[in-house]
């Protein structure tokens, strides 16, 4: 089976377990992941999210308006050093 075929056997709640299982690195019976299972739903979570929904509601989508909303702080025509606390 490929990708496109085993994507379009997902539904909704099948995507939901997929996401919790990776938000949480175990399945709902408590079985770790293994890194290549996290990866596995990763790459699931991603079509999925590619062929059913709009750009702004994906797993990892970042508005162009800058950090937390916030179009000032998008500004990079400035370099500001990163202050380390105890540094």
């Amino acid at each position: 089976m490929n990708i496109s075929k085993l994507i379009e056997s997902v539904d909704p709640g099948i995507y939901e377990r997929l996401k919790q299982a990776v938000e949480v690195g175990k399945w709902a019976n408590g079985i770790a992941l293994s890194s290549e299972q996290k990866a596995l739903c990763l790459r699931a979570i991603i079509a999925y999210d590619i062929k059913y929904k709009p750009e702004h509601e994906r797993v990892g989508y970042v508005t162009s308006s800058g950090v937390c909303g916030n179009s000032s702080s998008a500004d990079t025509s400035e370099y500001r050093p990163i202050k380390i606390p105890g540094h």
